[in-house]
């Protein structure tokens, strides 16, 4: 009978049991249906069902009864599709909110002497049960001034919008209301002149401010045409048309926090009590007396921190770290003495079971809802549970560095995800550099991007200059308008400049490419950009003094450590050591120029899939709007000179070098007769300005452009026509005219010598542009007779051949 009984069960659970994909459809289909039927009853079309549901609804709710209709097919469509739910739980609590505020207060104004018919066309029962408690309490006045608030309770959960935003709003269309006024009051003002004056021309004054207008106007064509001028001096050319980057429209995607996924796992730390006993019992066998204050389990590690008795050293505890794994039965363990801002000495030990922290976890946080800006990235959590994140705009650049699999690309996704939450395409702009092609290729076509992620190196490099020409354009148009940084600027301007952020997920890729472009770039946006909103987050996997150069982390303060292979790289991310005893999976380590010490912090996880589903809601809300100029060559558009740095004969060395494709400084001195510094130097600047390529061992510089002058590009100077040489040419005979120069130079350098020697040391002077002409005449002068000597002992020659 039991054995009948069971099997009875198992067929019977099999036949009845239903998915939860089949409930919940079920569940959105009927409340789809009775939104529907509701509605059509309210116009007599629901047949003698809908005729007493009509009834009901309108007892109970009253005029809102539409409303509620409504609500009805939201939530249905958000039950039938989870991923793009129209209604979040908070937007809920504030349509009953206003439900209950809204129908209170109906009550109130028609419907306060409880007659059933007013009620029923005021705001039914539901404004009864609230109108009612409130006017024999408060009264009501009272009862009024509640029900008002509430509804801008309904309001501020509806739309997420606060009290500020609102009056602002409001005092724009105020200020707009006063615009319209007043500009009919001067054009009926206009026409009553025009009347009296039967038709005269307008005023000279009229004439003036359109002038002004119309001057106003074409210096902002200009400006569009040719962009700012940089006054900061570099050899990077600020190419044709590009501009500062502003928008006055600002466009803002709110993302759903529902795309994330809810964890909820707890760490498991196993008796803590008996291993602060083991710990307490190890000390006192190394005759180290401990005092156990406080025991924290956080999502990683549980960390007991311990007071030592007075004359115990630090180092005598740091030194039993090994034995109190032994001890303890658990690996690594890391010891924080002290423990920044106590007198306490902090050991970390493993928990047995990690526990996982959800971004959503962190989005909705107190600390994430009270945040005081939108560059707000929520790393993880801290050993005693609070969450710690990261500033980007103050940080204002990371560097984040950790072996393979320990967490660091989710950290960076993490980062991401978290700026997309909080900022639109219009105030935030992304440049993502993926050498490894794997990463961040999944946010192509977001409207955030400024390019498609980037895998090519030139390309990367590309964006690296493009981003320090932004940098001196945006410097010299907060100048311009007397900002100090971007944050002040959009406070002032009606046009918004975006903020822009660079991510590399593989520095070290870049760095083997071209180690000395990339470090240098890196170094002048690090310098410079922070005021300028354009931030940098560099991550590596190979943390080596090759890639995180010490130029590189002197202007790169804020660093984010992961698990690592040895002591030698975590000193080389950190400067101290700690690293190597993180546990990889999201440990990491926090460096901040505000810590004294790093901060160990359990990281965020967030899956591909939540990373997709927010990928393709932000393709659903817009079209991204690229820029190529960024990953385009700037150096085919034209040069950059600095008037301070340039030469008088660089014009006919440009030609020269365009002409012969051959740049060298022995080349130079051939074919311009000039000295050798002089040509060094000028061969220096073609470099600086592109116009040939860096030194590559022994094999010649490459000449980088077709033709001079670059078409659409003014060049600084008129170039002068090269000099006409003589269509013989003998090397030899050059290679002895230099042989010559040389020991003329040198000649010269031992007078000075001995004149220097008899006379007294005079003031150093910067010799002119004349006195270099000067000089390259006398050693023309010098070559003319070395020639004419070469002449006539070659006819001399040719006579006693004879």
């Amino acid at each position: 009978m039991a054995k009948r009984r069971k099997r009875t069960k198992r067929k019977g659970g099999n036949s009845e049991g239903l998915s939860d994909g089949v409930k919940q459809s079920i569940f959105a289909v009927s409340i789809v249906v009775a939104g529907l039927l509701f509605f059509l009853s309210f116009f007599g079309l629901g047949g003698v069902v809908g005729e007493y549901s009509n009834q009901a609804l309108t007892m109970i709710f009253g005029w809102d009864k539409w409303l509620f209709s409504v609500v009805l097919l939201v939530l249905g469509w958000s039950a039938i599709f989870p991923d793009r739910r129209l209604l979040s739980n908070v937007n809920l609590i504030g349509i009953v909110t206003f439900f209950l505020a809204f129908n209170g207060l109906l009550n109130l104004l028609f419907a306060s002497d409880g007659l059933a018919e007013k009620i029923a066309k005021a705001g039914g029962y539901t404004g009864l049960l609230v109108s009612a408690p409130l006017v024999s309490l408060i009264g009501f006045w009272g009862a009024f001034i509640v029900a008002v608030a509430g509804i801008f309770v309904a309001i501020f959960l509806i739309f997420n919008v606060s009290l500020n935003s609102i009056l602002t709003v409001h005092t724009h269309f105020t200020n707009m209301g006063r615009v319209v006024h007043r500009n009919r009051i001067e054009e009926r003002e206009e026409f009553d002149d025009e009347e009296e004056d039967e038709g005269e021309l307008e005023t000279d004054e009229e004439d003036a401010d359109l002038e002004e207008e119309l001057d106003e106007e074409i210096e902002e064509e200009d400006d569009e045409e040719e962009g700012v001028e940089s006054g900061v001096k570099s050899p990077l050319m600020i190419g044709a048309g590009e501009s500062v980057m502003t928008s006055k429209r600002r466009r803002r995607i709110v993302i759903p926090v529902d795309l994330l996924d809810e964890r909820i796992s707890e760490a498991e730390a196993g008796d803590t009590d008996r291993a602060a006993d083991i710990i307490q019992k190890t000390f006192k066998h190394f005759n180290i007396e401990v005092e156990m204050v406080d025991v924290r389990v956080g999502p990683s590690v549980t960390q007991y921190s311990l007071k030592p008795a007075q004359g115990v050293k630090l180092s005598r505890i740091v030194g039993l770290q090994n034995d109190l794994a032994l001890a303890l039965a658990a690996h690594p363990i890391r010891i924080e003495a002290p423990i920044p801002g106590k007198a306490l000495v902090g050991i970390e030990v493993p928990n047995r079971k990690v526990g996982a922290v959800s971004l959503r976890e962190l989005l909705e946080s107190k600390e994430f809802k009270t945040r005081k800006t939108n560059m707000m990235a929520p790393l993880g959590k801290d050993v005693s549970g609070a969450v710690s994140s990261l500033f980007v705009d103050k940080a204002p650049h990371t560097m984040v560095a950790g072996a393979t699999g320990s967490g660091k690309s989710v950290c960076l996704n993490g980062v991401i995800v978290s700026l997309l939450y909080q900022n639109g395409p219009d105030d935030l702009k992304m440049i993502m550099v993926d050498p490894k092609r794997v990463e961040l290729g999944v946010y192509a076509g977001i409207p955030h991007l400024l390019v498609p992620p980037i895998t090519q190196s030139e390309e990367a490099i590309n964006a690296l200059k493009w981003g320090v020409r932004e940098m001196e354009r945006r410097l010299d148009h907060l100048a311009k308008y007397g900002a100090r940084d971007i944050d002040s600027y959009n406070a002032k301007s009606k046009e918004r400049m975006p903020k822009v952020v660079f991510i590399i997920d593989e520095l070290a890729d870049l760095m083997s490419q071209n180690k000395r472009d990339v470090e240098s770039l890196i170094v002048r946006i690090a310098q410079m950009a922070r005021a300028a909103g354009i931030h940098l987050i560099l991550a590596t996997q190979r943390p080596s003094v090759d890639v995180i150069t010490g130029t590189i982390k002197a202007n790169i303060p804020t660093r984010l450590a992961f698990a690592v292979a040895s002591q030698v790289d975590s000193k080389t991310i950190l400067d101290i050591s700690g690293a190597e005893k993180l546990l990889g999976r999201g440990d990491m380590l926090l460096s901040t120029p505000q810590l004294s010490k790093p901060k160990r912090l359990q990281g965020a996880y967030v899956s591909d899939q939540e990373i997709e589903r927010v990928v393709d809601f932000l393709k659903k809300e817009g079209e991204p709007d690229y820029n190529y100029q960024v990953t385009e060559d700037s150096r085919g558009g034209g040069v950059a000179m600095s008037s301070e740095d340039s030469d008088p004969l660089l014009e006919e060395a440009i030609a020269i070098v365009v002409a012969d494709r051959k740049a060298s400084t022995s080349y130079l001195q051939r074919r311009m007769r000039i000295g050798y510094s002089r040509a060094a130097r000028i061969v220096d600047l073609l470099a600086e300005m592109g116009i040939i390529g860096e030194q590559n061992g022994s094999k010649p510089r490459e000449v980088l452009i077709e033709k001079w002058p670059l078409p659409g590009a003014g060049a600084p100077k008129k170039a002068k026509e090269p000099i006409e040489y003589e269509e013989d040419y003998d090397a030899e005979e050059e290679m002895d005219e230099e042989a010559d120069d040389m020991a003329i130079e040198e000649e010269d350098f031992d007078d000075e010598m001995e004149d220097s020697k008899m006379t007294p040391p005079k003031p150093i002077i910067e010799a002119d542009e004349d006195e270099d002409e000067d000089e390259d005449e006398d050693f023309s002068e010098f070559d003319e007779e070395d020639e004419n000597d070469d002449d006539d002992d070659e006819f001399a020659n040719y006579n006693d051949d004879e």
